[in-house]
């Protein structure tokens, strides 16, 4: 009997789904098939699978990649292209059943190497119920002058941040995922840098996030933490997951994530049930300023190695129908179909999907698809650490020593 075994990072949302998926799998299947999953840290997949290219090694037959990852994987041909497969057999609804920036994550070079599973994108999430208190309100006017509003620019961001930053009663301004992992770390600096104007890499190639935008993207990181003091000083060992269940538990007024942990704060069992609203991540007050998100993607992809790709397809095929990306959402992962984010009862559970198909077709940045990216995003990651966590370098300093870095590396 086919065992297909299954790496992924570890997430209810992912594990609950996953389950149900593969449940119905072999129910439905033509032959026996149990699966085995392996649900291990970002960073432990990283270095131990995707740096030394272990991941094509034959241990696994399915693999949930980050679309960081993903050129990096397919240039060096650890990843099974799937163009014959979704020739013959495509996903239902492939290829408009998805909106251009979900399928673009996971071509690389013209190639599809994988099919979307799990989507961002980043969403400003905020306390309805305090922006809405009339004692808030008045407050705020007294100290600032100005009637409280859910911040379009980081200076009211900043502004509304110290206004609700409570320590005392267990309240901050907002909550970063600082945690050097390469993931979010990375990601709040990019969309720092997005919202000013700036770019990571310029029309050659080359790296560009250390001009004044870049200057100010890290230092604003920085100073929120360790200056404005307006997120709690454990935003340094929080991740991505860590960070939403912060705001879910009620101790953040503000927070930029992903639109998933927008599940979180719409659980029944969470403190912020029924009190929280989403919109925009503020942009720079100045002319180059201007809102903007970031996605990218967690794709159902087929290791090289494997032994059984025409079955993990089949299990590919059958995760992300329509009915599939369903179950990944309701069991609190972010699905990726246009049928998804219409569907009157995920809007009912979860009213972020409103504003998913705008973001996803109009507002959204991604990551630089290159095949040096992987390094990029360590040499960004070591950047944010040496800022913001460990402190070890000026985050002048830091952004000087990573651009360089970047350059050699791109050169």
């Amino acid at each position: 009997m086919p065992t297909l075994r299954f790496v992924g990072r570890p997430f209810e949302g992912f594990e609950r789904a996953l389950e149900r998926q593969m449940d119905s799998f072999i129910e439905q299947a033509d032959q026996d098939v149990e699966f085995v999953r392996d649900h291990r840290p970002l960073p432990e997949i990283h270095e131990e699978l995707v740096e030394t290219g272990a991941i094509a090694d034959g241990t696994y037959d399915l693999c949930l990649c980050l679309s960081d990852w993903l050129p990096a994987l397919a240039d060096a041909g650890h990843l099974h292209p799937l163009d014959e497969y979704i020739t013959d057999t495509p996903p239902v609804d492939w290829p408009e059943g998805w909106a251009d920036s979900m399928r673009g994550l996971v071509t690389y070079e013209g190639h599809v190497y994988g099919v979307p599973y799990h989507d961002g994108p980043e969403l400003f999430h905020y306390r309805e119920d305090l922006f809405e208190s009339v004692a808030e309100q008045r407050a705020f006017r007294r100290e600032y002058g100005r009637p409280l509003s859910v911040p379009r620019t980081w200076t009211e961001f900043l502004e509304v941040a110290d206004f609700f930053t409570r320590p005392d009663e267990d309240l901050w301004g907002t909550v970063v995922a600082a945690l050097p992992d390469g993931h979010n770390d990375v990601y709040d600096f990019l969309i720092q840098l997005w919202s000013r104007g700036g770019q990571v890499l310029d029309a050659d190639g080359q790296p560009a996030f250390d001009d004044a935008a870049g200057h100010e993207a890290l230092t604003f990181y920085h100073d929120l933490i360790h200056e404005h003091e307006v997120a709690p000083p454990e935003s340094v060992e929080l991740e991505s997951v860590e960070a939403g269940q912060w705001y879910a538990d009620g101790k953040a007024a503000m927070m930029w994530n992903w639109a998933g942990f927008g599940a979180m704060a719409e659980s029944p069992d969470s403190a912020v049930f029924g009190h929280t609203n989403y919109g925009l991540i503020p942009r720079a007050d100045t002319e180059a300023g201007l809102h903007t998100s970031l996605t990218v993607l967690y794709g159902l992809t087929i290791p090289a190695g494997s032994d059984y790709p025409d079955l993990a397809y089949d299990f590919i095929r059958h995760a992300t129908t329509s009915e599939g990306d369903r179950i990944t959402t309701l069991e609190g992962a972010s699905g990726t179909r246009f049928s998804t984010w219409r569907d009157p009862e995920v809007l009912r559970a979860n009213s972020f999907y409103s504003v998913l198909e705008e973001i996803n077709t109009s507002a959204v940045n991604t990551l630089p698809q290159i095949p040096q990216y992987v390094e990029l995003n360590d040499i960004l990651d070591e950047m944010v650490a040496e800022a913001v966590v460990d402190r070890s370098e000026t985050p002048d300093k830091a952004l000087e020593r990573a651009a360089d870095r970047a350059r050699a590396l791109l050169e």
